[in-house]
């Protein structure tokens, strides 16, 4: 346990191969008395069902499935659906005694692989004014509400090709007859590699004030680093391999905006590839699903992967 969470973690022999996954999920305790857990025509349904319960399952059936566990380590985090702050240090050294990483996320689309995830970049910008009656004296306060407007504007225009910056919540103002002396917004990044980051960081941290009489504070910088498709290929090209022996469709590569535990260890220079956890649909929201039938198939290529690495087979 760390700072309250419980991370669990398995380690047999000298790590060489590490199989990532978290057993927290995004809803309440007591969810499941109005979303219940259903198994009905093939379909899981249930809270975390497919983000990632069935990712879960998966990796330990796939574990008792090999010849022997010498040279695996399983690390099931507790607070990935919140930006890992108790467990990426736990992460990164575990990572870094590794040769591949293995992420049970849910797959992509159609049970395609996560080859590249953007990195994250979280802020908090606080623009201090000069609060003053709205009525009879505005000319003597200095908006912080309107210097805001001003900077979201800006950090909104930064967002170009696949970066995105977008402000998301918002604050401000005591009385509707002040002018408001604070204001705040918070500021969601994502980018698709550390070049990228650092480059959006640098703007980002260097913002200046509109309006005389205001200031400003920045707060926060990246958390996740990129998942970059240089550390995934050639784990990738051995999972097609893999499944085509499988006699399993053709495997498909796909880029998303998400991040997950596999960003940091990817940016501690461990080969990781995401998305190997169950098929299905609705992470996050009512409709969360996973299809049952495509579980057993994915189980068998994360053994077969697993083996791989461990027989010094890992792609290149």
């Amino acid at each position: 346990m760390i700072d309250g969470v419980t991370h669990l973690r398995w380690s047999f022999g000298t790590p060489r191969v590490l199989i990532l996954g978290h057993h927290d999920t995004v809803w309440p305790v007591g969810t499941l008395a109005s979303i219940p857990w259903s198994l009905v025509d093939g379909i899981a349904r249930g809270p975390g069902v497919l983000d990632m319960k069935a990712g879960l399952v998966q990796t330990f059936h796939a574990l008792t499935a090999l010849p022997s566990l010498d040279g695996v380590c399983v690390l099931v985090t507790g607070d990935e659906e919140v930006g890992s702050p108790s467990s990426r240090t736990l992460i990164e050294e575990t990572a870094r005694e590794c040769s591949a990483a293995f992420v049970l996320e849910a797959s992509g689309d159609d049970g395609a692989l996560k080859t590249a995830r953007k990195g994250t970049s979280n802020y908090e910008l606080t623009v201090y004014g000069r609060a003053a009656h709205a009525g009879t004296e505005p000319e003597k306060g200095a908006n912080a509400g309107v210097e805001l407007a001003h900077q979201i504007l800006t950090l909104n225009a930064l967002s170009q090709g696949t970066t995105t910056v977008t402000p998301t919540v918002l604050s401000g103002g005591v009385t509707s007859n002040t002018v408001p002396a604070l204001a705040t917004v918070r500021v969601d990044v994502r980018t698709a590699s550390i070049a990228e980051q650092l480059r959006v960081d640098k703007l980002v941290q260097g913002l200046t004030p509109r309006i005389s009489g205001t200031r400003l504070k920045v707060s926060g910088g990246p958390n996740r680093p990129p998942l970059e498709e240089a550390s995934t290929m050639d784990l990738f090209e051995l999972a097609c391999r893999i499944a085509k022996d499988l006699d399993m469709e053709p495997l498909r590569a796909v880029s998303v905006g998400g991040g997950s535990d596999g960003n940091f260890s990817a940016g501690v220079g461990c080969p990781t590839l995401d998305g190997l956890g169950a098929l299905g649909g609705g992470a996050h929201a009512p409709h969360e699903h996973v299809i049952v039938s495509e579980m057993p198939i994915r189980t068998e290529l994360l053994t077969q992967l697993v083996a791989a690495v461990l027989a010094g087979k890992d792609g290149g």
